[in-house]
């Protein structure tokens, strides 16, 4: 089978978060804290067990590390010309953690980088390269999907998709693509596209789904997850925080338990046919051992055609 065949998907957790609560040697950050892509090379039996765990949990979609890997980034850590190892390396190790399981799939995460070309940090034309160089790595160590996620910028997202898109047209791959955008609490994008904006825009492109990543928990998601069920006629993703983030004794800790969570995501597949579901930050595999309890025989809401 392939990702898009089944009637649910259930997408991994936090990589970042995570990292942070694992022991992770000085050593494998070489002076570079803060990029979690060099672990890749670095630490990869930190990367590994990171997937491992939650594939042990029941994740169906393992993302890779490589959310920040383009060169547009990683020059900021002077790692612009291991672009391409990076990425092959990453998804080396999501497969290593797959241990072979057919059900289990390679998604690459390709985020939206640390400049905005909305807001005159980057030319489209020097984001779109560095998107060119890093989907082709990751094309070359065949991935099973991609995942544009944590979109911000609606000319940033649109670069990345018709990135992706052209550069599998030209490498003859046929590689689904998944677009996450985020929506802050003040009800749009940061740049200020509203979710209406949002399906229009890619109404026209051949994307496996259109969904929310970050930023907030599901309460904070459910009105645009709603609109999505009414207007978009494809698969619709929801991957949220585990709440809003709360300083406790000095550490960021997420409020949302596993169960909490599980619930919200089942009630968004039987309410509103959401059929992607994962966990971003603050995310653990007890959140998605919890969510794949709660979907046993659950199935998707059956859609009226998109107005």
């Amino acid at each position: 089978m392939r990702p898009e065949d089944h009637n649910i998907l259930i997408i991994d957790g936090a990589c970042g978060t995570n990292l942070q609560q694992m022991a992770i040697p000085a050593s494998a950050w070489d002076g570079r804290e803060g990029c979690n892509e060099i672990l890749n090379l670095n630490a990869p039996e930190v990367i590994i067990s990171l997937h491992r765990g939650f594939v042990e949990a029941g994740a169906m979609v393992l993302e890779t590390d490589t959310f920040g890997a383009n060169r547009v980034v990683l020059a900021e850590y002077g790692l612009a010309d291991k672009v391409g190892e990076i990425n092959r390396a990453a998804v080396r190790n999501a497969r290593t953690a797959a241990g072979g399981k057919a059900d289990v799939y390679v998604a690459a995460s390709i985020g939206p980088g640390t400049k905005l070309p909305s807001l005159g940090h980057i030319e489209v034309a020097e984001l779109a390269a560095a998107y060119t160089e890093q989907m082709t790595a990751l094309i070359e160590a065949q991935v099973d999907l991609f995942i544009i996620e944590t979109c911000q910028d609606m000319l940033q997202t649109k670069t990345a998709l018709v990135t992706c898109l052209a550069t599998q047209e030209r490498m003859a791959a046929h590689i689904p693509v998944m677009v996450s955008i985020t929506m802050e609490k003040s009800g749009t994008m940061l740049v200020g596209t509203d979710i209406a904006a949002a399906c229009a825009t890619f109404a026209p492109f051949p994307v496996l789904s259109l969904g929310l990543n970050c930023a907030t928990g599901p309460a904070d998601m459910e009105s645009h997850i709603r609109y999505l069920s009414r207007h978009w006629p494809g698969r619709i993703s929801c991957v949220p925080n585990q709440g809003l983030p709360e300083v406790v004794n000095g550490r960021t800790c997420y409020p949302l338990r596993p169960d909490e969570y599980a619930q919200a995501m089942r009630r968004f597949v039987t309410e509103y046919g959401v059929s992607i579901v994962g966990g971003c930050c603050g995310t653990t595999p007890a959140h998605t051992r919890a969510l794949v309890a709660a979907l046993q025989g659950v199935a998707p809401k059956k859609r009226e055609a998109a107005a």
